[in-house]
């Protein structure tokens, strides 16, 4: 059978509900991994289709036998993949290694049993032939929940109605990225960065391009010292938010600086040059994550530093929440 392609839907950052509201929304661990759109058209088969709509199964060879786990049961499942750490937490830096090896099977082969993945699911879009988005959250959680698809390499965790302070809270005490809140009566919008569903980091941290860079010195000569990073604002333009200068190891510069060396060009990609001496230009196709401590006024990021280079996220996917 023909599976309909459908694009995963997103949250917005913010906050928990007000506390009247509580009871209308449930709430879901935020999962540190890569969105997945998982196929399975009833055959034995397995496609696992990234945010971007490319084809990453061949990434994941342990999640093949996925494909049988429901007979001749047709679905289109949402979900996210993760490397766990020692403790059982998605450590995407894990991850990391794991990604980008979708046409490297032998690769990923010798990559799955160093560093093995698990698959969170948590929504069901399309079940036994017919299309579910128009249902209400809680009417599909309940479907996803009844397919009891449970594995060595996935699972479906439970959602928490109501509690949501209490929920976010043992995020933060397990040390867990945060928390997806979702409105029980929300439908289904695919490719949708939806108010209906809401997502809290337990640290301040935001999705940001990178659209320059500065020459390190010293011992760092020859690798960047410094990023300079922005968001999208109105009408897809570039706006500068400020530098990142710490965060990365030894490693991580230098394949910054190779990444950055192929993507060089002689313009300013920011709608307004922002004037940094010895800046050195480079084409806004490189995402990464930043944590920060604050923003000005005019929405400069103040003592941010670097967590990770986002390769599953496409520039116009990174969350802008400018001010």
């Amino acid at each position: 059978m023909r599976l309909p392609l459908i694009a995963p839907m997103l949250a917005c950052p913010g906050t928990l509900p007000p506390a009247g509201q509580d009871a209308q929304w449930a709430y879901e661990t935020k999962q540190d991994g890569q969105r997945v759109v998982v196929y399975l058209p009833g055959d034995g088969g397995l496609e696992l289709r990234a945010r971007s709509g490319e084809v990453i199964t061949g990434a994941y060879p342990e999640l093949r036998p996925l494909g049988g786990a429901l007979g001749a049961t047709t679905a289109v499942l949402d979900g996210e993949v993760v490397a766990l750490d020692e403790r059982g937490r998605g450590d995407f830096q894990r991850l990391q290694s794991r990604m980008g090896l979708a046409h490297s099977p032998a690769l990923a082969a010798r990559r799955a049993v160093q560093i093995p993945v698990h698959l969170v699911l948590f929504d069901v879009m399309f079940l036994r032939g017919e299309r579910l988005l128009a249902l209400p959250y809680a009417r599909r959680r309940q479907l996803l929940e009844g397919l009891a698809l449970a594995g060595a390499y996935w699972s479906t965790p439970g959602a928490i109605v109501g509690h949501g302070a209490r929920a976010l809270e043992a995020t933060r005490e397990a040390g867990l990225e945060g928390l997806v809140c979702k409105r029980l009566d929300s439908v289904y919008e695919p490719g949708v960065r939806s108010r209906f569903w809401i997502k809290i980091r337990n640290v301040r941290a935001v999705d940001v391009i990178v659209g320059g860079w500065l020459p390190g010195q010293g011992r760092l000569r020859g690798l960047p010292g410094a990023l300079l990073v922005g968001q999208r604002a109105e009408a897809g333009r570039l706006r500068y938010v400020g530098r990142v200068g710490t965060g990365w190891s030894e490693g991580e510069r230098a394949e910054l600086a190779r990444l950055l060396e192929a993507v060089k060009t002689s313009r300013c990609p920011f709608e307004r040059d922002p004037r940094v001496a010895g800046a050195r230009w480079v084409l806004p196709r490189l995402v990464g994550e930043v944590r920060y401590n604050t923003r000005t006024r005019s929405g400069l990021l103040r003592q941010a530093s670097w967590l990770r280079l986002r390769p599953d996220l496409a520039p116009e996917d990174a969350a802008a929440d400018l001010p």
